[in-house]
């Protein structure tokens, strides 16, 4: 059964739809930077190709991100905060993979923690989320 849209009261739903819309805004940004000049995205991402002709993986991270930021954009439009809700608590696999990956690659330990950070950031905005969801009646 799909998960119902809920109205949200204040002060968690201004809350939570400004953490969602930085989901969306912030991935939508990565990918126009994965696309527009690859070698440079990754070397941000803190996997620097090897050679140029490696950048396929990075369009594949574009691809992702703009999923990504497609998909929580529909969610916020159609107000589905139950289901942005449950992105956001599996997006967290991303960038945990993500950290432990630039470490293993030795990147430098400030991308590494932001890698992390964004983990944190998508723990913060499911809690907030639900709370939300939870105070309109919702779970």
């Amino acid at each position: 059964m799909p998960a119902q849209a809920v109205p949200f009261s204040p002060p968690w739903g201004a809350i939570a739809i400004g953490l969602a819309g930085a989901i969306a805004l912030l991935q939508g940004v990565n990918a126009v930077r994965a696309f527009a000049a690859p070698a440079g995205f990754a070397d941000y991402m803190g996997l620097p190709l090897a050679a140029p002709q490696d950048a396929g993986f990075v369009f594949v991270y574009g691809l992702r991100a703009a999923f990504i930021a497609l998909a929580v954009a529909a969610l916020l439009a159609t107000r589905n905060f139950a289901a942005l809700t449950w992105v956001a608590a599996v997006a967290i696999v991303m960038p945990i993979g993500d950290a432990v990956l630039t470490a293993r690659a030795g990147a430098p330990t400030a991308i590494v923690a932001r890698h992390v950070a964004i983990a944190i950031f998508l723990c913060v905005t499911a809690l907030v989320l639900h709370l939300a969801a939870r105070r309109a009646g919702a779970t």
